[in-house]
């Protein structure tokens, strides 16, 4: 876009930052009154009627309605966690410098490239031309969101996808369950019913973690000295610093999203071939409560259950495949053969020292899995289904590292060895997903003393 479009963009999420910000001080002076405060959306949307056009630049009352629904939509979430228990939910009570702006169906144009943004009446019309075509009919697009994320502006879109639809006799089965066990280095770990496996390795965004982690250490170190000091005026190159930062920030959440939604999609479209109609995914965000020191909190958090749970759900919902959250407690650390509890395992292979039973870790998680059902229920041994065949898949080969040099370039020269996985000849040029072949794994049970 042109330095004036790009102008008037920012403006427009800057008056929606105003719009936020007259909300929250409305409140407040109902607050030191002893009054009830403005929430919900009729009531904000006829305080914003009372101010009167022009108030708030370009922006128009579309875009400033969608702002009172965020803010609404943010305040009644809070109370409702709260209410069920959780005191340290947070009520918006925060200023924002540049907020989204939601517009809905009919009131912006779509026309190819070009979107026509709604401005205040009286204003110029604002056309920006998109990077790339929207994957979406027109007719399909429901709502458009312009947003600011590291310093780029993105326009969100929202459209009305019909389900998949199949031929006769290949739709799912909704008599086929197989088990999605969730986790870190294998963000999904699925068993099938037929004794069919499926393995997505999660190196590669868990290399993008750390080696981000590191470069961001090594630029703090090297322009700590440079950082002004606590009420001093920043310098021509420290804002010049932290715009770099921001774009690194958002390059890193863009490549870590690209590789769930990935992921999400290998594992549909493995269900899909399989035919299973409903997806048991065990449900680990209990442990996100659990205090474990510094370093294993930053990984959780930089796990993201909910968002792969929300991942998988958005894209089984597209293919026709329903998806149940289950208890997932015991199932990486229980024999299937025994039932017997298994000291964990420092690698991925569970060995039972009661029954000799030996597989997989996170199959062996999902296998149990498939056998739960929601709201609870004890797992029976001769109900498991363990895979036989195990099909490897691996997510993020758009991250640095992952492709046939096998090495991130941000790792230091003369550092110590190693890559973000295990050294293979890279796949030839347009063929499939995976590196390595169809795998069978080691089920069965074996007798005392034999390996």
């Amino acid at each position: 876009m042109t330095p004036g479009q790009r102008r008037r963009c920012f403006g427009l999420l800057r008056s929606a930052g105003d719009v936020w910000a007259c909300v929250l001080e409305v409140n407040a002076w109902r607050r030191r009154r002893h009054d009830a405060p403005l929430v919900g959306f009729q009531e904000l949307c006829r305080e914003l009627s009372g101010s009167g056009p022009g108030t708030f630049a370009e922006l128009d009352s579309v875009g400033a309605r969608s702002v009172l629904r965020r803010f609404s939509d943010a305040w009644f979430a809070a109370a409702k966690r709260r209410s069920a228990g959780d005191v340290l939910a947070r009520f918006p009570r925060r200023r924002r410098g540049l907020v989204p702006v939601r517009w809905y169906h009919g009131t912006f144009t779509l026309d190819g490239l070009r979107v026509r943004i709604p401005t205040a009446k009286g204003g110029a019309p604002l056309w920006v031309r998109l990077a790339r075509e929207v994957p979406y009919p027109a007719g399909q697009v429901r709502s458009v969101t312009l947003l600011c994320e590291g310093g780029r502006l993105f326009l969100d879109v929202t459209a009305e996808v019909p389900i998949a639809v199949y031929p006769p006799g290949q739709e799912p089965d909704p008599t086929r369950v197989a088990g999605v066990d969730l986790g870190i280095i294998h963000p999904y770990a699925v068993a099938g019913p037929d004794g069919e496996g499926l393995l997505v390795s999660g190196r590669a965004i868990r290399a993008e973690h750390r080696m981000h982690l590191a470069d961001t250490k090594s630029r703090r170190r090297a322009v700590a000295r440079r950082a002004p000091k606590p009420g001093q005026k920043g310098s021509r190159r420290w804002r010049q610093y932290r715009r770099r930062v921001r774009l690194v920030e958002g390059r890193h959440r863009r490549r870590v999203r690209q590789a769930q939604h990935e992921a999400a999609r290998t594992v549909v479209s493995w269900a899909v071939r399989q035919r299973v109609g409903v997806l048991h995914v065990g449900d680990p965000r209990g442990v996100l409560d659990l205090p474990a020191g510094r370093r294993h909190n930053l990984r959780l958090r930089q796990w993201q259950i909910g968002r792969l749970i929300q991942v998988l759900t958005d894209k089984a919902a597209l293919a026709g495949i329903t998806v149940r959250l289950v208890d997932e407690r015991g199932t990486s650390s229980t024999c299937p053969a025994c039932c017997r509890r298994v000291p964990k395992p420092r690698g991925r292979t569970l060995s039972c020292p009661h029954c000799a039973f030996s597989g997989h870790r996170d199959l062996v998680a999902a296998a149990s899995i498939a056998t739960r059902v929601p709201g609870g229920g004890s797992t029976t041994p001769a109900a498991v289904v363990l895979p036989e065949v195990v099909t490897h898949r691996r997510a993020g080969r758009h991250l640095p590292g992952a492709g046939r040099s096998r090495r991130d370039p941000r790792r230091p020269p003369g550092a110590a060895r190693g890559s973000v996985g295990p050294r293979r000849p890279a796949p030839p040029p347009g063929g499939g997903e995976s590196l390595a072949p169809t795998a069978r794994i080691h089920n069965t049970h074996r007798k005392p003393g034999e390996r």
